[in-house]
Parts: C-alpha cells; structure tokens; sequence
C-alpha cells in the first residue's frame, strides 16, 4: 500500500494501531488495563478488550497445550518463550513511555535475545535431524493436513487459510472452544486495518500531531518528519557502531521521541484515533467482534484453569 510522503503511515503503525501497541504510560499498571475501547454488552454480560499481559496468559497456555498434543503423537515438543509484555511493545509507530524508551530504546536489546531464542529453539534443531519421513509425520502432528483447511475471507480482500486438525489446532480448540468460529472472528477483526488506517492517515487531528512533533524533535536537534522516517532510517542512523555504541544512540534518540511524543498529544492522538475509526468499522462486523472479544474472555479462563481445557 502506497501512502504520501507527508505523513508516512507504515506497515508498523497499520499492526500496531490495530492492536493498539503504541508504546504509552509510563505507569506500570497501564499493562493491566483494557488497551482498546471500553466494555460492550456481548449475550447481556459485559465484554472487554485483553490486557497485552493477559495475551501473554493465553500464549502461554496455547504453547503448553501443544506439547501435551504433541507427546501424544510421539514427538517432543520444546514450549519456547513467549514474547512478553515489554517484547511486544518493539515496533510501535511512536514511542511515548520515556522510561521504556530509556531501558530499551527502541528495543535493540529485546529483538536480540528474541533473535537468539529463535537460532536456538530446540523444536527447529529436532525437526532438521528427522528423516524425511518423520519431519513429514512431525509437521502433520504439529500443523495439520493443508489439504483439509478452514478457509476466511479478508474484509479488504484475499483469503487465509489453516488447517482444522493438527495440534496447533487443538490447542487453539481447547482454549477458544469452537476453533474455526475463533479464526474467522480473530482474521475478520484483525484483518480491518486497512480498510480503516487510510482515513487515519488523512485525519487533521493525525496530521496536526505529527505536525507538531516533527516541530519538537527538529528543536531537540533531530530533524525527522514523522515517526515512520526514523524506523526507516534506523539501521542507517547506527551503521558503523559497535552493539554498545547503537544501543546508545537508539536510546538517546527514543527518548527525545518519546519526549515529544508526550509533550505534543501524539501517541494519544493516534490510539484514539484508531479506537475511534476501528469502532465504527467493526459496526460492520458485528457477530465476528462479539465472538472475538467473547471468545478471548473464554480462553482467558482456560488458560487461568487447566482442569477447565
């Protein structure tokens, strides 16, 4: 998707607005608060959005399910770490806690140790030494046949497909209870960011912000239109320096973001942004969000309570 130079709107911002990991309070207890619109009224109870920290619950759980799948196949199965709260705020489309933005910058330190957990992830090294035979019987047991798939069709267009069976499946079974209702509701609702991050780009309130940011950063000595220009630059900015040398330089810079992304409104201005068009666009999608927040709250419970799954 092309957008205009003067508010550059990136494949970040789009995942991120949708799942409303703009980086913001320096609070701590924020992680403890419904990160996206308030409660609605699903079958007369009173439905709210995940804490990012309740999503870490549920992956947890699903990683958990897995191996037991898998055992009972007869292949082991290594749960690996999930990311947690702090990892999933790496990529954002602007940074306004300061004092994340002092620990991690823009998260040099957290995208290493992940890219460090994924070289040594047990599972990749066990799958590699099976025969060709067994990898084929392994990649069955853990992901289901391809040729048997529950199909969902994109609100702005194109389909996904996945398997039904599988012990990725089962797992997702367990904790959501109806797995193909769940994955048509979970693709349907994350899938309507780009029918609705356009008219966020073209919102003056939108504009005004990044506006009055870039006006801020350029008087703290670092000239960039918009968030977006410095992810694009960012490998470029460090180039040359050593991992000491670039964190330190990261950290200084997402700072001085974060400063002027709390001075000037902006990452407000866009989380509520994008509550505000999301809301209206999923009025269009009424019984796939009332099954995606209410299915969410269910697998949440499951994953609290193993006798339960």
């Amino acid at each position: 998707m092309k957008v205009k130079s003067s508010v550059l709107l990136s494949v970040a911002f789009i995942a991120c607005l949708a799942v409303g990991c703009v980086v913001g309070s320096e609070n701590p207890k924020d992680t403890e608060q419904p990160r996206k619109g308030e409660a609605v009224d699903v079958a007369g109870e009173r439905v709210r959005d995940l804490t990012v920290a309740e999503e870490v619950e549920i992956d947890r759980a699903e990683r958990e399910l897995v191996e037991k799948c898998m055992e009972r196949q007869g292949h082991p199965y290594w749960p690996v770490p999930v990311a947690g709260v702090e990892q999933r705020k790496v990529g954002v489309y602007v940074v306004d806690d300061v004092d994340w933005a002092r620990r991690y910058g823009y998260g040099r330190p957290l995208e290493i140790a992940a890219e460090k957990a994924r070289r040594s992830d047990p599972n990749a090294a066990y799958y590699n030494a099976l025969p060709k035979k067994e990898r084929i019987r392994y990649s069955r047991a853990l992901e289901g046949d391809f040729a048997d798939n529950i199909s969902v069709e994109l609100p702005a267009g194109g389909t996904v497909q996945t398997p039904r069976e599988g012990c990725l499946a089962e797992a997702r079974e367990r904790l959501y209870v109806d797995y193909p209702t769940w994955f048509r509701a979970e693709k349907t609702v994350t899938g309507l960011t780009p029918l609705y991050v356009p008219r966020i780009h073209r919102d003056t309130r939108l504009v005004t912000a990044v506006t009055a940011w870039s006006r801020c950063m350029n008087e703290s000595g670092n000239p960039f239109k918009n968030p977006d220009e410095i992810r694009q630059k960012r490998d470029s900015l460090v180039k040359g320096m050593n991992a000491s040398q670039a964190q330190r330089a990261e950290v200084k810079l997402a700072v001085a973001e974060a400063e002027c992304a709390r001075e000037t409104s902006l990452g407000e201005t866009a989380r509520s942004l994008e509550g505000e068009y999301r809301k209206k666009t999923l009025n269009d999608y009424p019984e796939e969000f009332a099954n995606y927040r209410q299915m969410r709250m269910t697998a949440l419970s499951r994953a609290r309570n193993p006798e339960s799954r």
